[in-house]
């Protein structure tokens, strides 16, 4: 009889020692002691330390436990981590004790990721408002899940001593937080509390505040009577007011020469403004997530407001269908608002950046004493500097997708994804809304928003964020990317910096195609048909281009159809007038300036003979395509708007006047197509039909929307065209113009509906804030190929 079979023996499971390299926005973010966290648990010895290249931990142990750290590494990491890559090294075993934290390694070329500066997260909240809790009412609460990050960033690796916050140092209550992993302050390089600073105070020009008085309270009291104050931010001074007192805000209007271009506003709460605006779920998630964007909100009639009235709307945002709201982000905005049981203030404030328009957003505290003298009457202050200047980012929602129009706090410096590698470069952008690109291997960094290149000091913004961005991305241009104008001076810029660097000039339409087809991940292996809509862009035959059908990829573009082209008379100052373009579409229609007509009679009579003789005499009467001179032309043709007092407001009115048109009306305007070479769409016939339709009595709505229509069937029109010469069936919409969100909707619907693939921008901004992205693209296919 045999014996029973043994129990097999166990194979004991052997040590194993492995080295990883986590890249991504993992620094200041809670991810050391996520590390420290998971390595224990699993049982595993080793450390975890910050380097310049991102999060190196080596870990230790069982080769099942080592396996499962890894496995569970990026799947479960801390809320604002953002993990691009995880590399492995295995290492030969060398035992240890235990796992542990080590101090940050310094050297080596940047390539870790900072994170956006984001919302006050509901933790910190809930001190904010605790009487019992150490920091209550603290104006600086913070923790690794929230606070600033990208504007106190002056190098890598994210530690404290390489921030503005190396000038405060902890209490031990903090220092005992910031150095403990289980801590949710652990290593949250802005800890601060009333005892270690920073600190607020208001600067109140001829008083002194009392003893002992609270800034704030005194700040919203300020507010509540009607003043003006600036309100230093995470990334620049804001300029506040109570948005309900009509006063106050026409008093900030006129001080910041403003003319109608609507303010943000700030509210407590999305329940305070769901009388003011419609709020869908998407809008909702914008405005309440980490990133705290201006959300532009459709408004709609209030009917707690009498016949007539004047509504806050009204005065914050005159003549625009959209309300821009934002919700506080920053401790010092929700105490401002007023904490729960806090006394009554103003529920909604004017928030806009602290600058002159054109200027850029003002940082230094000593230059906002100087620079906003003239438009506040007090400041609300304190001493932890601004290091990178950043200004609130501005998105809206189209059918049901967010559309950037603004990138830059929340959003930046975090990269774009690359379909294809670059070579280290440099792209300039554009001259409005200016934000340059950083380039290399498969990721773009795109700059917060800078500016208007035309003023001295954005210049000299630029220059220093180029500098920054350079420092924590590690990039080394080897190229430089710039638009074709001639005059831009972001290209000069270029010109002036080569230093021996090859100069790539990108035509400007070109680069709003590739821009779209980049953040579509397109590899440009075939070409797409894109529309590319905008005030202005610099044309290959010397013409203002700006309605644009461009059969293009990343190598190159045919032009394969275009508004034809008409007069601008006088330049940059038919831009400020759009009477002076309804004008020139009249004459080029062979219609009469008759005075029964708006844009006639808001023309003063002098200027109306000297506008007719520059154009007979074709004096400064460069030619154009743009569809922003054609919205202007309608637009000052309905009577809705004639003097642009700020950038697209012609544009912006005409939408807003299209959305009050009737239901029932579905007329549009039809251009006349004229084949060739490149194909010409004539507007000549909508001008005849928008007259015709004004003396036969229809109301501004009815023009507006018939219009609207007109063009999303011409974009139609003209993508079935090269469909059918072509086979492309891809159409990228693009350009500052599909920034209308009414005009983008229609000519997706229908296009999409005729079997196209419609590309929208969703990562960067369909303007000029998202053309250093296409630049880089193109200018890396034209050094490749040279």
């Amino acid at each position: 009889m045999s014996a029973p079979p043994r129990s097999a023996a166990v194979a004991p499971d052997p040590p194993h020692r492995r080295r990883v390299v986590v890249r991504g926005v993992v620094q200041g973010v809670g991810f050391r002691p996520y590390v420290y966290g998971l390595a224990t648990e699993l049982a595993l010895v080793g450390h975890v330390t910050n380097t310049s290249e991102g999060v190196v931990a080596e870990v230790e142990g069982s080769v099942s436990a080592v396996a499962r750290f890894c496995d569970r590494l990026a799947v479960q990491a801390p809320p604002l981590a953002r993990v691009e890559s995880v590399h492995h090294q295995e290492l030969p075993v060398s035992g240890g004790e235990a796992f542990t934290i080590l101090a940050s390694r310094t050297g080596g070329p940047a390539r870790t990721l900072v994170s956006p500066d984001t919302a006050t997260c509901a933790d910190c909240l809930a001190e904010l408002a605790d009487p019992a809790d150490r920091r209550h009412r603290h104006p600086f609460v913070n923790c690794t899940h929230c606070g600033p990050r990208f504007t106190i960033v002056r190098d890598v690796p994210y530690d404290r001593a390489n921030t503005t916050m190396a000038g405060f140092p902890m209490c031990p209550d903090c220092a005992r937080e910031y150095g403990d992993p289980a801590d949710r302050r652990f290593h949250a390089q802005p800890v601060a509390c009333p005892a270690c600073g920073p600190r607020l105070r208001l600067i109140v020009p001829g008083t002194e505040g009392a003893a002992g008085a609270d800034p704030v309270t005194e700040a919203r009291a300020l507010l509540a009577r009607g003043a003006i104050l600036a309100v230093k931010g995470l990334g620049g001074y804001h300029l506040a007011c109570d948005a309900a007192n009509a006063d106050a805000v026409s008093l900030l209007r006129r001080r910041k020469a403003r003319g109608d271009k609507p303010f943000a506003v700030m509210a407590r709460s999305a329940g305070d403004i769901e009388h003011l605006v419609r709020l869908g779920a998407e809008e909702r998630r914008l405005l309440e997530g980490a990133v705290r964007p201006v959300v532009l909100l459709r408004r709609r009639p209030d009917p707690s407001y009498a016949e007539g009235a004047v509504r806050p709307a009204d005065a914050v945002a005159p003549g625009s269908p959209d309300l821009g709201v934002m919700l506080p982000y920053t401790p010092v905005h929700h105490l401002l608002l007023g904490l729960p049981g806090d006394p009554d203030g103003p529920r909604l404030l004017v928030m806009t950046s602290g600058n002159l328009s054109g200027e850029p957003i003002v940082t230094d505290d000593a230059e906002a004493l100087e620079r906003l003298a003239h438009l506040a009457d007090a400041w609300l202050t304190h001493d932890r500097p601004i290091h990178v200047p950043c200004d609130d980012s501005v998105v809206r929602v189209c059918d049901q997708e967010p559309l950037l129009l603004r990138r830059s706090r929340g959003y930046a410096p975090l990269p774009v994804t690359l379909p294809l590698p670059v070579g280290p470069a440099l792209a300039a952008g554009g001259d409005l809304k200016n934000a340059f690109c950083l380039g290399e291997g498969r990721q773009a960094w795109l700059s917060a928003h800078i500016g208007d290149m035309d003023d001295v000091a954005t210049q000299a913004a630029f220059e220093r964020a180029v500098e920054q961005l350079e420092s924590i991305t590690g990039v080394r241009p080897r190229s430089l990317a710039c638009d074709r104008h001639p005059a831009y001076r972001s290209a000069r810029w270029a010109d002036r910096n080569a230093a021996g660097r090859a100069v790539v000039r990108v035509q400007h339409h070109h680069a709003h195609i590739a821009a779209a087809m980049a953040e579509h991940g397109l590899d440009g292996t075939r070409q797409v048909i894109g529309v590319a809509f905008d005030g202005t862009g610099h044309g290959d035959d010397g013409a203002v281009w700006g309605g644009e059908f461009l059969l293009a990829d990343y190598a190159g573009f045919t032009r394969f159809g275009h508004l034809a082209y008409v007069p601008l008379p006088g330049g940059d100052t038919a831009v400020r007038r759009p009477y002076r373009m309804a004008l020139a579409h009249l004459r080029a229609a062979g219609l009469d300036w008759s005075g029964d007509l708006a844009c006639t009679a808001a023309c003063p009579p002098d200027e109306l003979r000297l506008l007719q003789r520059q154009l007979e005499r074709d004096l400064n009467c460069v030619p154009t395509s743009s569809m922003g001179r054609l919205f202007d032309a309608v637009s000052s043709l309905a009577g809705v708007c004639h003097r642009a007092g700020y950038e697209a407001q012609a544009a912006v009115e005409l939408e807003a006047a299209a959305l009050g048109a009737p239901a029932d009306d579905t007329a549009a305007y039809a251009f006349r197509l004229r084949g060739g070479d490149p194909v010409q769409a004539d507007a000549a016939p909508v001008i005849e039909a928008v007259v015709r339709d004004l003396r036969a009595g229809a109301g501004a709505a009815t023009v507006a929307a018939r219009f609207h229509r007109g063009v999303a069937a011409l974009v139609h029109a003209m993508c079935r065209r090269a469909r059918e010469r072509y086979g492309l069936d891809t159409v990228a919409l693009t350009g500052g113009v599909f920034a209308n969100t009414l005009l983008s909707s229609a000519c997706s619907a229908a296009l999409r509906t005729d079997g196209f693939t419609v590309l929208r921008h969703r990562l960067v901004p369909p303007g000029d804030g998202g053309l250093a992205l296409g630049q880089l693209m193109v200018a890396a296919r034209t050094t490749t190929d040279d």
